[in-house]
């Protein structure tokens, strides 16, 4: 299902600047190698139409009243912005669906 909606051109796709900043610590103390710089990375996203969603504070604020069914301070930013801007997010993690938002995998 993931892979349908990635595909269909008429969906509008984000990705959210949070998950490039976690990319960015992650390879930074040694927990993951990327196979080109963070910069290609952030470029091949764009120029496949994959909007940047930035980080408002509204999603900040909204972080506040989340139950903790998840700790990942990424992960929590990225449901906080699923649910301020009513987007569903695609992820093979289960504990999203906890919350009041729609994950897709």
């Amino acid at each position: 299902m993931a892979t349908q909606i990635i595909k269909d051109q008429r969906n509008c796709l984000y990705v959210s600047k949070a998950s490039f900043w976690e990319v960015a610590i992650k390879v930074n103390i040694g927990k993951l190698t990327l196979p080109f710089a963070l910069n290609v990375l952030m470029q091949e996203t764009l120029s496949n139409n994959i909007e940047l969603l930035e980080i408002e504070m509204s999603h900040i604020l909204k972080i506040i009243s989340l139950p903790l069914h998840h700790r990942d301070p990424f992960d929590r930013l990225i449901i906080s912005q699923a649910m301020i801007e009513n987007i569903p997010v695609i992820s093979s993690d289960d504990q999203f669906s906890l919350y009041d938002m729609k994950r897709v995998w």
